[in-house]
């Protein structure tokens, strides 16, 4: 019971939410801003972002019905979540359109659910949510970063410090959101005929370029929802 106890401490949302602070916050940015634009750090922290984007298909395609096989990441960025079901129609174009989207969705969510006080329960999501994800791993590279992320996630949530998870989720979800864009990129101005883009174009009668479109639509409006929160909160001094 004592440890149950503890368990649900740690899941639970914070009592009193920490103020997400101008210091702090500039310190979180800065701290990103070498992440992403220093090639040693973002060669291994793009894997996170890949990690993110092959997830995404896979969730997207568990909740339309399809059946998930695994999953891969590569050391170039590149990766592929291997779902099964029809192989036209809404739920695969859904599931392959989910990718790209997602770290930056997902990295502003983390912005809003930290300053709003909900890292904790976000954290233990997390958990679950890579815990299950090990199951379907496909290669030792994969496992690896799966695992790096469970370690680091666990330890953040275990060793609960309000603050530190605020902070450390805000920095993650700067991270994910630049690192959707540098992926984006990729395959903006562009077309091969394997990426999810083509993949899109052939399912559908839509131009690629409609869907890369709707992509950058998409990633804008996270960044616009990061943008504001940040700027209300170093505005706020």
């Amino acid at each position: 019971m004592d440890l149950l106890t503890e368990i649900v401490d740690r899941a639970l949302p914070a009592a009193r939410t920490p103020r997400l602070a101008a210091p702090g916050l500039a310190t979180v940015l800065v701290v990103a801003a070498v992440a992403v634009l220093w090639w040693p750090a973002w060669r291994v922290l793009r894997l996170v972002v890949t990690l993110v984007h092959e997830l995404a298909h896979a969730v997207v395609g568990v909740a339309v019905g399809r059946r998930l096989r695994g999953f891969v990441l590569r050391a170039d960025m590149s990766g592929h979540a291997v779902t099964v079901g029809r192989p036209t129609g809404p739920g695969v174009i859904a599931t392959t359109w989910a990718g790209y989207p997602a770290p930056a969705l997902v990295g502003a969510l983390l912005v809003w659910v930290a300053a709003e006080g909900w890292a904790a329960p976000v954290l233990t999501a997390l958990l679950a949510g890579l815990g299950v994800a090990l199951l379907f791993v496909r290669s030792a590279l994969t496992g690896a970063v799966v695992i790096a992320a469970l370690a680091g996630t666990g330890a953040l949530w275990w060793w609960r410090d309000d603050v530190l998870q605020q902070h450390v989720l805000v920095g993650v979800g700067m991270v994910l959101l630049v690192g959707a864009w540098r992926h984006l990129a990729t395959v903006l101005g562009r077309v091969d005929a394997t990426s999810d883009v083509g993949v899109l174009a052939r399912l559908t009668w839509l131009p690629a370029a409609v869907w890369q479109a709707s992509l950058v639509l998409v990633l804008g409006l996270a960044t616009w929802l990061v943008v504001d929160e940040v700027l209300a909160v170093l505005g706020s001094g």
